[in-house]
């Protein structure tokens, strides 16, 4: 009986520090829930039931596990909260060629592993992949039938309307348009961001504070090896792309000189007298402070092809974007020409309260 009674009491204990501990979060993802209360095993599913608008954050703790979903984020004030990047992990594998029900290709902005649509989001300690295999489809022959086409597979998509995303030690992880930022204002803060062609792309505001932006290889030896980011900033934001006290690494099979910091992304877009790329959409990336390795190219940027009015091919310089380095060190900064250096006075400007405004995290 005294056996029993230690056991009973260890069992109480236990239940009593669980409740403790899960009392910080309004709800719970884990793989097994034996009918607990406000326990999910999808993360969609404990999206779906947090109130439609809420007063304070709404906190889900996703406990270690790898969860193959496609999640969409369109309630505001939600925090998405894991155990760390190593034990927690959102995965899937759309990409852009793939076929939906209807037999039309996704088109890249639907290849999301998390979408966001929403304000007041914060999103820590996991990870988020898109597990597409990439690498797989890169290193067959141009003319082998089973080369797939429309290889752009985001990770993590912010779309309008989001505004006041903080992502934060939180690892993304894809190839080729890994982070598609296409709203708002967001800050990436000890994250660990990995992909090779344009895999940060859009025209929202980002600030990346601390982080490394890591360089993948490809299947096959290509150059350029691919581009750090691809910004569609619209002429009348101040600010785009500004990366603050980050690291610019590579996989090893990254050669020197193979990868440019970015190329200026005019996306087609339709006007009123037609359908071409937007010659409003001025990229800006912002490199201060930031190691480089010797991957990144020694002229820094790249050039990138649009749609002109006429339907013909135009190419868009990048001295014609806003791409500006300061105080940037590491075998891969260059001092060149075509790499524009902000002074000290304008380097100020970029300072987090600049950049994110009336935001206070």
């Amino acid at each position: 009986m005294k056996k029993l009674a230690i056991i009973l009491t260890f069992a109480a204990l236990q239940m009593s520090c669980s409740s403790i501990s899960d009392s910080r979060f309004d709800a719970v993802v884990k793989k097994n829930c034996d009918n607990t209360q406000q326990c999910f095993e999808k993360i969609q599913a404990a999206i779906d039931a947090a109130p439609q608008y809420n007063p304070k954050p709404y906190r889900i703790y996703i406990a270690p596990g790898v969860y193959t979903e496609k999640i969409t984020l369109a309630k505001n004030n939600v925090q998405l909260l894991g155990a760390s990047q190593q034990k927690t992990r959102i995965s899937y594998g759309d990409y852009a060629g793939k076929l939906d029900a209807e037999g039309k290709g996704l088109g890249t902005p639907r290849t999301y592993t998390l979408l966001v649509k929403a304000n007041d989001i914060r999103i820590e300690n996991l990870t988020i992949e898109n597990s597409f295999d990439f690498l797989a489809n890169d290193a067959l022959a141009a003319d082998d039938p089973k080369k797939l086409s429309g290889t752009q597979a985001v990770a993590l998509f912010i779309d309008a309307p989001s505004d006041r995303v903080l992502v934060r030690k939180v690892s993304l992880l894809g190839y080729q348009d890994t982070l598609f930022v296409n709203s708002g204002r967001s800050w990436f803060d000890k994250a660990f961001i990995a992909g090779n062609v344009d895999y940060i792309f859009g025209n929202g505001t980002a600030l990346f504070t601390q982080s490394e932006i890591k360089t993948l290889g490809r299947g096959k030896a290509t150059m350029p090896n691919g581009f750090v980011t691809a910004p569609s900033t619209q002429i009348t934001n101040e600010f785009g792309f500004t990366f603050i006290n980050c690291r610019l690494t590579r996989d090893r099979s990254v050669p020197d000189n193979s990868t440019p910091l970015g190329r200026p992304w005019h996306p087609t877009t339709t006007f009123a007298d037609g359908r071409y790329a937007d010659p409003n959409a001025i990229g800006k990336s912002v490199f201060i402070n930031a190691w480089m390795d010797g991957h990144i190219t020694q002229d820094g940027w790249y050039s990138m092809g649009g749609t002109a009015k006429d339907g013909t091919k135009k190419i868009f310089m990048p001295e014609d974007a806003r791409f500006f380095e300061f105080n940037t060190r590491g075998p891969g900064a260059h001092k060149h020409a075509k790499r524009r250096v902000l002074s000290a006075e304008v380097a100020k400007n970029y300072a987090r309260q600049h950049i994110l405004g009336d935001w206070k995290e």
